[in-house]
């Protein structure tokens, strides 16, 4: 749903940001590999679907990324109209968002598929709340077995994207880091943008 949603956001862009030119070819990049790779959970092949989850992760970020390449290029030059400058941004801060929680869901811990084999969620490259109680608080509280799910990550994104930083859940690993700066950063340039372009209209 993470994947569709930013298809549609992508969609939302103006033609000059983004890779291609062509309102289409994400879309039919998301679906052609959304497919086989539900197919390949479906049939149980963890392995391929972790694989193309990794490459149709890559192409979402590369595509990001140049589409704010675009938009920075476009800005001196005046060349979008200030409702397509704020739906630009708007559609970018959110893609940005949707992508680093997929990110993070696809790698922490080993992936999804390795997570939910494990009998509740002890170790991994962030230190969830539900990580640190007590286990008999976690017990009387029917945590027992917590896990993160797809939602836990996009919290984190969605907190890194606004407040620039984690809130409730340090980051331990290195890998997280480096990401965690790169959407930072992301989102940094995103605002940064929309006050320029709002201090250059006053």
């Amino acid at each position: 749903m993470a994947l569709v949603a930013t298809a549609g956001l992508f969609a939302a862009l103006p033609d000059s940001l983004l890779l291609g030119g062509r309102r289409w070819l994400l879309p039919l990049l998301i679906g052609g590999l959304l497919i086989p790779t539900e197919l390949a959970h479906h049939y149980g092949q963890h392995a391929l679907n972790q694989i193309l989850g990794y490459v149709l992760n890559s192409a979402l970020t590369l595509a990001m990324i140049a589409s704010l390449a675009f938009l920075i290029d476009a800005l001196p030059r005046h060349q979008l109209k200030p409702p397509e400058l704020l739906r630009a941004a708007g559609a970018l801060w959110a893609t940005n968002i949707l992508i680093f929680a997929s990110w993070y869901w696809r790698l922490d811990a080993g992936g999804p598929h390795e997570r939910s084999r494990n009998r509740g969620h002890s170790d991994g490259a962030f230190l969830f709340p539900q990580m640190t109680m007590d286990p008999d608080a976690k017990r009387a509280a029917g945590e027992h077995d917590w896990e993160p799910n797809f939602v836990d990550y996009l919290f984190l994104a969605f907190n890194t994207s606004t407040a620039l930083s984690p809130t409730d859940v340090p980051v331990l690993s290195r890998w997280a880091k480096a990401l965690m700066m790169i959407q930072a950063l992301i989102s940094l340039l995103v605002i940064v943008l929309l006050a320029a372009r709002a201090v250059n209209v006053l």
